[in-house]
Parts: structure tokens; C-alpha cells; sequence
């Protein structure tokens, strides 16, 4: 990957005093970030680090040592303003929108740190510029990206392998969900995450997931936890009433993002589509089974010690990227069997 800005971005960064780091704007993204944030906020060279995070996914970070440098980022809010409000000198910008960049950039930061994509270089001091495949972006894991955009302000991170933290507040109120669900600290749980916020290109169907648990109850005596974020409750329903043994549903107990850290934690297994909680599990060293249909396998490809990726190789229709089956036949996801997933 090329780089362009200062011959020097380490020193650049050095002269300066306020970090502000404009954090992804997706649960599994950030996820991803967490060793480049703890790598700069351990960097002394900056006087104090900020994180610019949206409002929803502040408790993604919760109950760990970044926590405190979250600055909020609420809804309709004046982004450029809150670059003022925190002083920020210099700007890492890993959310790789054209609009973080632009904000960065109306907001007068004088150094503005990410990659070039978007059609956003203009607006960067200092930025890497992916690598080209027949005149297309190379899918290069996100993971890398991120590490490589914190390389441009000189800060090195040691490890890709995500972190977060649960706090013991958390700890318990999830563990009194467990017992109000009838189910003891010790009972072996699979936590199911069928949804996806991307959109309905990356759902499998719901009476397969139902059907895998019920095998996985019946071979290893897993108790089902089915759970989805904000406008999933439908789905999640589906997946419980089409399972033959008992699946709970934590709609209506503790499922924020907060607390799903803690039931993916305790679990003995993540089946998950191709979305944000399976790098819940990656961070805690859960294994997870993955099901990916529209998106580059490449782009996640970090972090899988303990991750079971299922796809379908070989259509000519994907990956493409679509947030719904452009062709309407779903065979990225549809062709995944039961069996398949099983044997994962």
C-alpha cells in the first residue's frame, strides 16, 4: 500500500498535542480498530486522545480503558464542531467516508490522516492509497487498512487481534438474565446472531439457523440464545418458533451492545452471519461459525484462529457486494447448507 503526506509523519504527529480519531461507524469495524486505538492512546507523544464515535456504538467500548476518551458523536450532530471543541491538531480519520473526511477537513484540522478512497484524498494531509486489481480496488482486509492509516501519524500497533472489555456491572445484570431465562452460570450456550444490518443479502434462512441448533442441542446439549439488534425482533422470532427444541429469545432481556459482549463471552459457540457480534467473539476467543454470501472474504480475513468461515465458492454473481440479491435467486446464501454448517 503507498503512502503520501510528510516525508516524516511520526515527527508531524509529534508536534502537535490533541489526537482526535474519528472511529468506524460499524460494530464489527470498530471492533476491528480497538488495537489501533489502544496503540494511540498509549502514545505519549500526544498531549491527550480523543475517539469520535457515534452515539450507538459508545457501548461497544464500554467497561475497558478507552472508554473514558469517547467523545460521542449524537445524532444530527455538528461533527466539524466537535473537532473545534476537542482541538484536535491532528485528525486519523478510520471511518473511510468521503464525509468524515470532508468534517475533518471543514473543521481546519491541520494534519488529516486516512485512506484515499471515497474520492476523498484531497482532503487528506496524509493518506494511503489502497492497491488496484484491473483497474479495481484489491480487497485488502480491514484490519490492515486501519493499522496502516494509524502507520501515516507514526503509531505502531503491535497486534491486530481485537479487544474489548466487559465491566462487572455488566457481568452481573447479564447473569441475572441468565437465571430469569432458567439457565445456570454453567450451562453451555450457543448465542445466535441471524441478522444483519447490512441488509437482507447477508441473511441466511431463518428456519436453517433454527435447524442447526437443534442438531448442535441434540449432539452437544448447547442451549439456544437468539438475539438481533433494533428491527430484528421479527426475525429473531421466526428463527425460535421454527426450532423443534427449546431456543430462548433475548428480546425483552439484556441485548444491547453491551451486554451482548457478555453473552457471546460466556458462550461455547457464535453462529453468526457475515456481521458485527462475530468480532465479538474474535475479541474474546469464542469460537464462531460465519456464514458470508455477498461480501469479499478477504476484507475480514484476519483474526480466524478460532473462526469457521462457510461460503459458496464459485458463482459468477459474487462476491457483489449488494445489499440485497441483485439477480433475486440468493444463491450466495441459499446453497449453504444445513449440513455445511454442521460440519464446520
Amino acid at each position: 500500500m503507498s503512502a503520501t503526506g510528510s516525508r516524516d509523519a511520526g515527527a508531524t504527529a509529534a508536534s502537535h498535542g490533541v489526537l482526535a480519531i474519528r472511529a468506524p461507524n460499524w460494530v464489527g469495524d470498530l471492533v476491528m480498530a480497538t488495537p489501533v486505538l489502544e496503540a494511540a492512546a498509549a502514545d505519549a507523544r500526544f498531549e491527550r486522545v480523543a475517539i469520535l464515535l457515534r452515539e450507538h456504538l459508545v457501548p461497544v467500548l464500554a467497561g475497558g480503558p478507552l472508554e473514558n476518551l469517547v467523545a460521542p458523536i449524537a445524532r444530527g450532530a455538528d461533527e466539524s464542531a466537535l473537532y473545534r471543541a476537542q482541538r484536535a491538531d491532528v485528525a486519523l480519520l478510520l471511518s473511510n467516508s468521503f464525509g468524515a473526511a470532508w468534517r475533518a477537513f471543514a473543521a481546519r484540522v491541520p494534519l488529516r490522516a486516512g485512506t484515499s478512497l471515497a474520492g476523498r484524498g484531497a482532503l487528506l494531509t496524509h493518506r494511503c492509497t489502497p492497491p488496484t486489481r484491473a483497474a479495481r480496488r484489491a480487497p485488502v482486509p480491514t484490519a490492515h487498512l486501519l493499522r496502516d492509516a494509524a502507520g501515516l501519524v507514526g503509531i505502531a500497533v503491535p497486534d491486530l487481534h481485537p479487544r474489548l472489555s466487559i465491566s462487572a456491572a455488566t457481568r452481573e445484570r447479564v447473569q441475572r438474565a441468565r437465571a430469569k431465562l432458567g439457565l445456570t452460570p454453567a450451562a453451555p450456550t450457543v448465542v445466535c446472531c441471524p441478522g444483519a444490518a447490512f441488509g437482507a443479502a447477508k441473511l441466511w434462512p431463518p428456519e436453517r439457523y433454527a435447524a442447526v441448533l437443534d442438531a448442535l442441542h441434540a449432539r452437544h446439549g448447547l442451549h439456544a440464545l437468539v438475539t438481533g439488534g433494533p428491527g430484528e425482533e421479527a426475525l429473531v422470532a421466526t428463527v425460535c418458533a421454527a426450532a423443534r427444541t427449546p431456543v430462548q429469545s433475548l428480546v425483552g432481556s439484556e441485548r444491547d451492545l453491551d451486554a451482548l459482549k457478555a453473552w457471546i463471552a460466556d458462550a461455547r459457540l457464535l453462529l453468526v452471519g457475515d456481521s458485527g457480534p462475530r468480532w465479538y467473539a474474535a475479541a474474546f476467543d469464542v469460537p464462531c461459525v460465519s456464514l458470508m454470501g455477498p461480501n469479499f472474504p478477504e476484507l475480514t480475513a484476519t483474526s480466524l484462529e478460532r473462526c469457521e468461515i462457510v461460503r459458496v465458492d464459485g458463482l459468477e454473481c459474487a462476491p457483489c457486494l449488494e445489499r440485497t440479491c441483485p439477480l433475486a435467486h440468493h444463491r450466495c446464501m441459499r446453497d449453504i447448507s444445513v449440513e455445511r454448517v454442521l460440519a464446520a
